[in-house]
């Protein structure tokens, strides 16, 4: 009898390239199989999902969809974001109701924004409460490093800010510091759920003094395709002015963001932190920033001592009177570090306060600009390095800063502005950014700009460099900004370099 065997790695390579998995191990001694050195593959298919940018009627969106430029081939592909299936049923025997529920459902099969060629972002505008989650897939050449900046304006009201967000990709847990339920706070967990079946989610609020607990935040379903809002004051009968929160899912993956209003500061999203470590870079504070708080939490059994730098134009310094930070095991720690930066922008460093003692946290800042009644807020949560690359869009002609950190070996990157979504051409500069300090930079703005253009920032050598985008749009004389951290995007994927075996062998 005869058969035909594909060989295992070449199977599980293929699949890597497809799913993004980053970690592979086949069965055996790889030197005794001939395995050679791991080789890069570009992703084949990317998530996104953007929460749903509303809760005023003064709102009004912009969608950038961008993927950088890549000198390999492969298919084309789609990039498209499509908005979520609502949650609501037919009210009744409304007739008016029951029409619009079917219109949206309708519409929710229709792209909000389409992106057709790397290298050149696209732009699509929402306005009012009403606007929905979006949920999208790329695949192919459109695939690796496909981002999408969601930006909302709110000139007024209860929700007043700019809110600035790179939506996310879905996933089972997320840890959000720097979240509150204050009577002062108004803050929103949006989960949104990509997939054809239905998540279960938990979410599990720690404040100051541990746990906040409650029955309400477990077994959240979120439907098909569906986008659910949660406000976190509703779990608990507790205020508290810093709370870390938890979410997992017992079935499924969802998208996860933390929506955070305050009174006479202005809201925006507050993304989720890097996993839980020993060191952590928070990178992007304004050079004008009038109030930061730093909260961090950690989420095992023993408590974290860290110190704390702030790592400016020159090199790192300990702010006075908070040069140590002691997190108690699964209690919510909050430290105001005020006008930190002292007009120099700058990163915060927090490491072991004890060497070879690690213990794993999450973190977020909390940033003010202004003051008075004319205070704006942002969020800026603990992330990893930009790697290998990583980029960010909607960026204007006026009003972005690039902010590049080195916490400990000097790194060089080189940052590519894209072209504009309505016309220019892209510009490349490489940038050293010395160990232990914080480059601002105004970016290299696209020769003959038109619309909006993407920054790409990738490690050219030493390192590792975080990054911070602000982007400020000032409104009747408040500072609003939003800050968007970023992470390495995931575009390529390691693998074993593997050959197919297609032997036919005889049993």
């Amino acid at each position: 009898m005869k058969s035909t065997h594909l060989s295992l790695i070449a199977g599980t390579v293929a699949l890597a390239a497809v799913t993004g998995f980053a970690a592979l191990t086949a069965p055996g001694d790889a030197g005794a199989t001939g395995a050679t050195a791991a080789a890069r593959l570009p992703v084949e298919r990317s998530s996104l999902l953007c929460p749903a940018p509303g809760l005023s009627e003064l709102a009004e969106t912009t969608y950038t969809s961008f993927t950088p430029a890549s000198e390999g081939g492969g298919e084309a592909g789609t990039a498209e974001l499509k908005p979520s299936v609502p949650t609501t049923g037919d009210a009744g025997d409304d007739t008016t109701a029951k029409k619009d529920t079917k219109k949206k459902k309708e519409d929710s099969g229709k792209p909000v924004v389409s992106l057709k060629e790397p290298g050149k972002p696209v732009t699509a505008d929402a306005s009012g409460a009403d606007a929905p989650a979006l949920v999208g897939t790329a695949t192919g050449r459109l695939a690796p490093g496909w981002t999408t900046q969601q930006t909302t304006t709110v000139v007024a009201g209860a929700s007043r800010g700019l809110l600035g967000l790179s939506c996310t990709g879905p996933d089972t847990d997320f840890w959000f510091p720097a979240a509150s339920t204050a009577k002062s706070r108004e803050d929103y967990v949006h989960l949104t759920n990509p997939d054809d079946t239905a998540a279960v989610a938990d979410i599990e609020l720690y404040g100051p003094d541990g746990s906040l607990k409650s029955d309400v935040g477990e077994g959240i379903t979120v439907p098909a395709r569906s986008s659910v809002p949660v406000l976190i004051s509703t779990l608990t009968n507790v205020a508290a002015d810093d709370v870390t929160v938890h979410v997992t899912t017992r079935t499924g993956r969802v998208g996860a963001v933390v929506r955070a209003a305050g009174d006479n500061m202005g809201s925006d999203w507050l993304t989720a932190s890097v996993d839980p470590a020993g060191t952590l870079v928070l990178p992007g504070i304004p050079a004008d920033a009038t109030s930061v708080r730093l909260v961090a939490f950690a989420p095992g059994e023993d408590d974290a001592d860290l110190k704390v730098k702030l790592l400016g134009r020159t090199g790192a310094i300990s702010p006075a009177g908070h040069e140590d930070l002691h997190v108690k095991s699964n209690m919510t720690a909050g430290v105001d570090l005020k006008d930190i930066t002292r007009g120099e922008a700058g990163s915060l460093l927090l490491t072991p306060a004890q060497s070879g003692k690690a213990t794993p946290v999450v973190a977020a800042l909390r940033v003010v600009r202004g003051t008075g009644d004319k205070q704006e807020v942002a969020y800026i949560p603990a992330t990893g390095p930009v790697g290998a690359q990583a980029t960010v869009a909607d960026n204007r002609a006026k009003g972005s800063t690039l902010l590049l950190t080195a916490p400990g070996a000097t790194g060089t990157v080189k940052v590519t502005a894209s072209a504009g979504s309505g016309g220019g051409e892209r510009t490349v500069k490489t940038y050293t950014v010395k160990g232990g300090t914080t480059l601002a930079v105004t970016p290299q703005v696209p020769a003959g700009l038109k619309g909006s253009y993407a920054l790409t920032v990738e490690t050219e050598s030493g390192g590792p460099v975080h990054a911070a985008r602000t982007l400020a749009l000032p409104e009747d004389g408040i500072p609003m900004f939003t800050v968007q951290t970023l992470p390495d995007d995931g575009g390529t994927v390691e693998v074993p370099a593997a050959e197919q075996d297609l032997s036919v062998l005889d049993d």
